[in-house]
Formats: C-alpha cells, sequence, structure tokens
C-alpha cells in the first residue's frame, strides 16, 4: 500500500530478533497500539517460505513510528527480544560504517537493551546489537550512532572503562573486508609461533632451551590440563621476525624426544576454522570437477545386487575407477554409484543401461547431481515452461483435482435401448476418475459409453459444455446402476431420456428378466499394480491417466493441498521413469519435495511487490 497516494508521509521502521514463528497478524497486534498501520512484511525466504527472523512494518504518521520505537524496542514476543530501528531504504549508510563502533568483552548479562541504556547518552543510536548464540552472549556487540561524532565521543569515554566489572574495548567498526586485510599483513609478519607434539616430560626450560639458538625469546609457555600434566603444546614468542620465521623453517618436522614436531605461526581459533574451511571448500570443489560426466546414478536396483555385481554389470561400456551400492544396516537402499574413468564411457553406459533390465526391476541410469543442480534445473524448466505458457495465454499445467465426490458425465442414450434392472437390486457402480489428466484439451473421451454399446451419431457440444459435463458431480441418488453392461430389458422400465444422465430405478418385483445377464466384476482404477507391459498395451492418451490414478494418492499423502498441482507436474515426466518412482517411495518422496520447493519459489515470484523493503 503506498502512503503518497492518501496524503500521508510514509514512516517505515525495521524489527528484527523475530521468532522463527512471529507472522504478520502477531505483528500488527502488538504495534497497531502505536498507530494506524499501512502494511506489514515479514521477510521470507524465497524457497522454503521460512522467516528470515526481520520485517518492515509502515504507519501513517511518522509520529506513530517513532512512538512505536521509544515504546516497544526490545519488547518480547513469543520469548524473544524485538529489535527495531528506522528503516534505512539506501544501504550507503550502513554499508559505509559512519558512527558504528564495536565494543568486545562484554559481561554475559547484558543484552541489546542494557547495552541501548548504557551507549544512548552520547547521541542518537540507529541501532543496537549483541551478538549471540544458542549458548547466549558471544561477549561483543555494536552500536551505530547517526553522527561519526557521537561515536567518537562514545569511544573516547567508554574504552577501557569496567562494565559489570569487566573492561570492555570500544573501538571504530571495521568490515570483515578490512580485518582479514589487518589480519592477513600481521601474518607477514609474526612473532610467535606454535609448537606441537611434545613429549610430555618438555615443559617451559626444555623448550625455551629447544629455540633459544634462533634469537631472543619474550615468553615460553606449554599448555597444561586440570591437573597439570602437559597437553603436548605451547607457544614461543620472539622478538623479530626473522627470528621466529627461522625457528619454523629449521623445527618444523624435526624429531625430538622420539617425536616429530609441528611448528608453525600461531593462528586464532576463528583464523584456523576459516582456513579449514577454505581448504574443505576446495577440496570439494576439486573432487566435483573430477567426477563431473562420469559419475552415474544407478536407482530401482534389485535387492541382490551388490557392488561387485553393480562393477560387473557396467563394465563392459569401460574402466570403472569405483562402483558402490548404498546399504543401511546392511540392506541395499535400492540406488548406488558408478564412476567411469571418462565421460564418454558414462555417456555411453547411461545410452545403453537406462531401462535395462538387471535381475527383476529396470534400471534408471543418469549422470549424478547434487540435490541444489537438481533443484535449480527444476526451477529453471519449471520458469521456462511457465514464460511460454503465459505467452501463449493458456492454462499451465494439467493440474488434478480431487472432487467432492465421483461423477459421471452425462450421456446421449437410443431411446430404443433402455437400462435394465436387475429384481429389487441395483448393480455396483463403476467409480469414474477422479481427475482427467489432461482438463484442458477435452477429447471424444470425455464422454463415458457404456460397455458394449454401438457408437451412434451425437449432437455437437461446444467445449464449454463438454466441460461443464465433465466436471459437474452428480448426486450419489443420480449415480447410475449398471453402465458396464449391455442390457435389453422392456421398454418403458428404467429408461433413460436421450442426452440426460441415467437415474437409479429400482424396478418392480414383477418385472424380471428370465435370462439375467452375468455382471462383470467391479473395477477400481489404480488398485492393481502397474507394469509396463500393461502401460504399453494402453493408447497413449491413457498412460498418463494410468499412472495418475496411482501416483494421486501417493502425493496426497505427502502433501494433500497440493496434491493436484503437484502431480500435474509430476506427470510430465517420462513414463519409464514414473513407473520407476512408484515403486521406489524414496524417489517419488525427493521429486515431491522438489515439486514442492518450485511451487513455492513461483509463489513468491507472483506475491505483490507493492510492500516497502
Amino acid at each position: 500500500m503506498n502512503a503518497g497516494g492518501q496524503g500521508y508521509p510514509l514512516a517505515s521502521l525495521y524489527v528484527g530478533d523475530l521468532h522463527p514463528d512471529v507472522n504478520e497478524a502477531m505483528l500488527y497486534e502488538t504495534f497497531s497500539p502505536a498507530g494506524p498501520i499501512l502494511s506489514i512484511r515479514v521477510c521470507r525466504d524465497v524457497a522454503t517460505r521460512r522467516s528470515l527472523g526481520y520485517a518492515y512494518i509502515n504507519f501513517q504518521q511518522p509520529a506513530d513510528a517513532e512512538r512505536a520505537l521509544d515504546t516497544m524496542n526490545f519488547e518480547v514476543i513469543k520469548g524473544q527480544p524485538i529489535r527495531i530501528m528506522w528503516s534505512q531504504r539506501d544501504p550507503g549508510l550502513r554499508k559505509s560504517g559512519v558512527g558504528n563502533i564495536f565494543i568486545k568483552n562484554l559481561e554475559d548479562s547484558i543484552d541489546n537493551k542494557a547495552l541501548y541504556d548504557t551507549f544512548s547518552t552520547f547521541g542518537n543510536i540507529l541501532s543496537c546489537k549483541v551478538v549471540c548464540d544458542e549458548h547466549g552472549s558471544r561477549g561483543f556487540g555494536f552500536v551505530h550512532f547517526e553522527t561519526h561524532e557521537a561515536a567518537q565521543q562514545a569511544i573516547s569515554t567508554m574504552n577501557g572503562m569496567l562494565l559489570n566489572d569487566r573492561k570492555v574495548f570500544v573501538g571504530h567498526f571495521k568490515s570483515r573486508r578490512e580485518r582479514e586485510a589487518e589480519l592477513g599483513a600481521r601474518a607477514l609478519e609474526f612473532t610467535n609461533i606454535y609448537v606441537k607434539n611434545l613429549h610430555a616430560d618438555v615443559g617451559e626450560q626444555g623448550l625455551r632451551d629447544l629455540f633459544s639458538p634462533f634469537g631472543k625469546m619474550l615468553s615460553v609457555k606449554v599448555m597444561r590440563d586440570n591437573s597439570g600434566h602437559s597437553r603436548g603444546f605451547g607457544f614461543v614468542n620472539f622478538e623479530k621476525h626473522e627470528e621466529a620465521q627461522k625457528a619454523v623453517d629449521q623445527m618444523n618436522g624435526k624429531e625430538v624426544s622420539g617425536r616429530l614436531l609441528y611448528v608453525g605461526r600461531a593462528q586464532k581459533r576463528a583464523e584456523r576454522q576459516n582456513e579449514l574451511k577454505r581448504r574443505f571448500e576446495q577440496m570439494k570443489q576439486d573432487r566435483q570437477n573430477r567426477y563431473q560426466g562420469v559419475n552415474l546414478y544407478v536407482k530401482n536396483l534389485d535387492d541382490s545386487i551388490d557392488d561387485e555385481r553393480l562393477r560387473k554389470v557396467f563394465s563392459p561400456y569401460g574402466v570403472i575407477t569405483s562402483a558402490k551400492v548404498m546399504t543401511e544396516g546392511g540392506h541395499s537402499k535400492g540406488f548406488g554409484f558408478v564412476c567411469f574413468s571418462s565421460p564418454e564411457e558414462a555417456t555411453k553406459a547411461v545410452t545403453e543401461m537406462n531401462g535395462r533390465i538387471v535381475g527383476t526391476k529396470p534400471l534408471y541410469v543418469a549422470l549424478a547431481q547434487r540435490k541444489e543442480e537438481r533443484k535449480a534445473i527444476l526451477t529453471n524448466q519449471y520458469m521456462q515452461r511457465l514464460s511460454t505458457v503465459r505467452a501463449l495465454g493458456r492454462p499451465l499445467l494439467g493440474s488434478f483435482q480431487q472432487p467432492s465426490s465421483y461423477f459421471l458425465p452425462a450421456m446421449p442414450q437410443p431411446p430404443a435401448q433402455a437400462a435394465y434392472c436387475a429384481s429389487g437390486s441395483m448393480a455396483p457402480i463403476q467409480p469414474a476418475p477422479r481427475w482427467t489428466a489432461q482438463p484442458h484439451r477435452p477429447s471424444s473421451t470425455s464422454v463415458v459409453r457404456p460397455t458394449g454399446m454401438p457408437r451412434r451419431p451425437r449432437t455437437p457440444v461446444s467445449i464449454s459444455q463438454a466441460s461443464t459435463q465433465e466436471l459437474n458431480p452428480v448426486p450419489h441418488t443420480q449415480r447410475v446402476a449398471n453402465i458396464g453392461t449391455q442390457t435389453t430389458g422392456p421398454s418403458g422400465v428404467g429408461c433413460s431420456t436421450p442426452g440426460r444422465p441415467l437415474l437409479p430405478y429400482k424396478c418392480p418385483s414383477a418385472v424380471h428378466n428370465t435370462h439375467r445377464v452375468q455382471e462383470p466384476a467391479v473395477h477400481v482404477p489404480g488398485q492393481e499394480p502397474l507394469t509396463a507391459s500393461m502401460l504399453a498395451a494402453a493408447p497413449l492418451h491413457e498412460q498418463k491417466q494410468m499412472i495418475g490414478e496411482r501416483l494421486y494418492p501417493l502425493v496426497h499423502h505427502v502433501h494433500n493441498q497440493l496434491a493436484g498441482k503437484i502431480t500435474g507436474m509430476l506427470l510430465e515426466i517420462d513414463n519409464s521413469e514414473l513407473l520407476l518412482m512408484l515403486e521406489s517411495p524414496e524417489s517419488l518422496h525427493a521429486k515431491i519435495e522438489e515439486a514442492v520447493a518450485v511451487l513455492q519459489a513461483h509463489q513468491a515470484m507472483e506475491q505483490p511487490k507493492a510492500y516497502m523493503h
């Protein structure tokens, strides 16, 4: 909503540190006493729709927004104090760091409000935050003042002061890039070295004697546990960088008291963790690049297939570097991986082995992909299809919709053929499908014809009429008695007017047919297992319908509200893969989750963009 259209000046607040379950309604209930609200938006992740922990609230009047900021800051919602500040649409002020200060060595009991109250005497505060994790305060925080002068006064006054019996450090905020640059510069001129794998008998004096040939040492320390025993590592701080570098070069890897020493530059824990993380990510990327295009994903494996047989099955197509069937508790999970030495061999294996029956099941073989890659590809395909369909002005997908009851379309019937009624009873009805595979494409199969009835010319029906007939549920009392058999009873008994739905009719006991026709068994779609041979024998336009009859209940069990849309999306997959999904609950569940993610991403893009950011 745009306030400008109503003549109101816009006043927007940023509300942070929100509990994940806080929504717009809760925020409206909390902030509406401050004044009339134009809009509230809780910012959410595009894919998962989970709250990002902050929101924007637009008031009609700036005075109301200021009142909310003054009276409701740090108020507790769902057990978590919120943090309010003026919304800064221009990120330049935040990114510049002007007026932003950093405070460390804070006592654990100091929270956002206590920090705000302490530093508010120096000037107007835009934002105030104590950094916390799942265990509580991490001992440092930030205060962003409106002016550089206020920040400078706070640093001059508070740096080195006691705050709850702790001496705090207060200085100008530095971005991560600036801190890493300073850390890198200090690393090049290090004087403190780290020594590990020390013998338990080596103490401070022994460590000093070991490194004394390299220069003057300012301090030597061997780390010990609570019982006073050496933990096997220590630190040596030299006066000059050259001396420390010489000690590292000559002592690293040297054997002392039967142990190989590790000697290197002393690092902080955060620096070591970041370095290990960078190494791990690099190794991960290298491994992905090495296996790109040569690693195959094989699913729908027979339970009897192990690593050796998997390798044997794929060995005719090239040199296999690894073959692994994934197991859980010693039992196969039904899928595995085969890695070839070249992309050409892997491509040949996919072409030859995909769909081939090994054991008792047809294999599904494709290039292995990470979950993120599969989701990105599926999302991209969906968005491309969406743009194409919008350009054509047609519905997106044949979404499956589950009606409230079974239905039967109205059908023309020749006057000469009347519905036959058995004495005192009605034959069971054959249920009609709960959906059509392609509802946006009416065809001649939309109208059901009783089995055995000869085809006769019909009055042309418009598309809109056909759709109405097809989607119009028939009440329970108007369902057809027997549509599975052709009958020839006496005319006038249970007859149906041409072009009207057949109505159930209980025949008088005097009306009997001496030659009763044996009724066929009732067929309920989707109950019997679907095999590849059954699917191949069916007409093309019925294959998706047959799969959909079995797929819809499984999807409905996982996501009942989105079952129609998800089933429609899944039916665009190749039939062979759909058959494998029906036999593999894990594979089907993974595809359902990918489809849900795509739908959520699409819904996020379609949301109105009138909210303030």
